[in-house]
């Protein structure tokens, strides 16, 4: 991926327990924020609807599932199978808790089992801009200390490269341990004599860049007892890509295999855009030399029509593993844009089935315009959406937003969410920062991922606003810089709805209108594509559009920047700049 390189029983108890953990999570400023909060909205009855025409059009047969597996903002996917249990992990950047986990037995069947970086200790990403922070982590398992690693680049708070570890994904992970090497993308490799390699991109040797984009992957061989890159023992072994002459661009998420006796590398090329691709190499030993198959690449959209239907771009960024069934399988990132190209919905995780009876592996009908069904390995029944495992297709959840612990979905920008709500019977309440959305800093949102081009979000709130400082609503977010706020707010002694559009940091109110009251009102919004509506049901029933129909081109990556995909946000600030007319 091109990456940037320059349940208590008292309210009181609750409150008292919000402000320990931001004291204790080293972040005091936030536990002064939050005491100083003291108009609090309550949400609930949250509801959110996939209407992708897609899923209409394409319903699922007996044996059949869907790709992609995992469907909004779950970028660079890394995968690691020990025994009959598999173990996903994805892109996270500033959203907090970092790097979600997911585990499956037959790899259709997915359950999120928390998050790899749920500590501040871990996480160090409260200045980080969106698209900072955690990029393209590496899950990988050492069957000679039954130890599981997950070793990533934290853009943020000087962290670079790290380590953490467990043997047991499911019950937490260590403190990070800081490795001394430059570059990105880092991937770890334990060879069946006991020894350990690491493999990243990097920039090339000082006075050997030829051309903008160029990288190179460097091999390290890796200290398993003292985790750490053996110094001197570092390595080029891919100049630039595949065919240097060509001026690759982006060579980069490196992973090792074995097989056979011969190593494989697998890389990414091409930048994670139009251009993306996957490619792999093969030598007689860990450290190279590596020579390029001669099939390159083995998987890419990027030489198909513009404008064919049902359109998936971008795929690249890719990790192989061994299905139950005794065959590979590989899990990409790729996007599925709306009528218009936007990348509303950000990069998602896919499947598809690797061929690797020849000599190289290669990705079946990656090369030509994907479907959204894939036939399930043998044996393996589709149960997503029940017995706990997550949803696909045009599925739809409710949440009151009652619950002591909230669903892995939720979670905060820069800042944990556990630094501004409380849950209480009603609903979860939310603590105003007085910071806005537009702050390149935590702020008091609760958000969980859009994960549709076409979808319906509500949600009821319950606020009193006692000042024109105050607001709270909804938002729709790809970026401090580019957003739609929907919240609540006063002018004078009024109570007013206001949407407000910030589109390259200029914010514009694109309509309101004045309320009798906001104890109850329902808030919704949604999207048809590109086109986006907000609007509010005082009585419950009756929904009343505010500002018309309006373009969603600012929460998409390929204009607004960036790696993430855009997020909806329960959302309240007492430092509100939203001016009404």
């Amino acid at each position: 991926m091109k990456k940037i390189i320059n349940k208590f029983s008292s309210a009181n108890r609750l409150s008292i327990s919000v402000l320990l953990m931001a004291v204790l999570s080293g972040t005091p400023a936030l536990a002064q924020k939050a005491a100083s909060a003291s108009n609090q909205p309550v949400f609930t009855q949250f509801t959110y609807q996939g209407n992708d025409r897609i899923y209409e059009n394409n319903p699922l047969k007996e044996g059949e599932f869907y790709s992609p597996i995992l469907q909004g903002c779950y970028p660079d996917p890394s995968i690691v199978r020990k025994g009959s249990d598999y173990y996903l992990v994805v892109s996270s950047f500033s959203m907090v808790p970092g790097v979600p986990i997911f585990h499956s037995k037959d790899l259709v069947n997915w359950k999120q089992i928390g998050h790899v970086l749920d500590r501040s200790s871990q996480l160090k990403v409260e200045k980080a801009g969106i698209s900072e922070g955690i990029y393209a982590p590496d899950i990988k398992y050492n069957q000679h200390n039954n130890t599981f690693y997950m070793i990533t680049t934290q853009l943020a708070a000087g962290m670079g490269n790290m380590v953490v570890k467990t043997q047991d994904p499911a019950k937490g992970w260590s403190d990070p341990v800081k490795l001394k090497f430059d570059g990105i993308d880092p991937s770890l490799f334990f060879d069946d004599n006991g020894k350990a390699y690491l493999v990243h991109n990097d920039a090339p040797p000082p006075g050997k860049e030829i051309y903008r984009g160029h990288r190179v992957i460097k091999v390290w061989e890796y200290d398993v007892e003292k985790d750490a890159v053996i110094e001197g023992s570092d390595r080029i072994i891919v100049d630039g890509g595949v065919d240097i002459t060509q001026k690759p661009i982006w060579i980069e998420a490196p992973h090792i295999y074995k097989k056979n006796g011969k190593y494989y590398l697998m890389c990414a090329e091409g930048g994670t855009a139009g251009w993306h691709s996957e490619v792999i190499f093969e030598s007689d030993a860990p450290k190279g030399p590596y020579k390029p198959a001669a099939n390159n690449p083995i998987l890419t959209q990027r030489y198909l029509p513009k404008d064919r239907n049902n359109k998936v771009d971008w795929a690249g960024h890719a990790d192989l593993v061994e299905g139950p069934d005794g065959k590979y399988y590989g899990v990409f990132l790729a996007i599925r844009p709306n009528e218009k190209g936007r990348v509303n919905t950000g990069r998602e995780t896919f499947i598809l089935p690797v061929d690797w009876t020849g000599e190289f592996p290669v990705f079946e009908n990656g090369l030509i315009p994907m479907k959204p069904k894939l036939k399930m390995p043998a044996g393996v029944t589709n149960q997503t959406g029940q017995n706990d495992f997550l949803p696909n297709g045009n599925f739809n959840y409710t949440d009151d937003l009652t619950a002591s612990s909230l669903h892995y979905r939720w979670i905060g920008v820069r800042g944990p969410r556990e630094n501004f709500i409380t849950s209480s019977k009603e609903g979860v309440k939310i603590k105003p920062f007085p910071v806005t959305i537009k702050a390149t800093e935590p702020t008091s949102t609760l958000f969980c991922r859009q994960q549709h081009a076409s979808f319906e979000a509500t949600v009821k709130i319950k606020y009193n606003p006692q000042t024109e400082k105050d607001l709270a609503g909804i938002v729709c977010y790809q970026k401090e810089s580019f957003n739609y706020v929907f919240g609540i707010t006063r002018k004078g002694k009024d109570l007013y709805l206001v949407l407000e559009r910030t589109g390259q940091g200029k914010s514009t109110v694109i309509g309101s209108e004045k309320i009798a009251s906001a104890n109850g009102i329902l808030l919704r919004v949604t999207a048809k594509g590109d086109d986006y509506t907000f609007s509010f049901a005082a009585d419950g029933q009756q929904f009343t559009n505010i500002g018309g129909t309006v373009s969603g081109d600012i929460l998409s990556t390929d204009v607004a920047g960036g790696f993430t995909g855009a997020l909806i946000g329960l959302y309240a600030t007492s430092a509100n700049d939203v001016v009404i007319p």
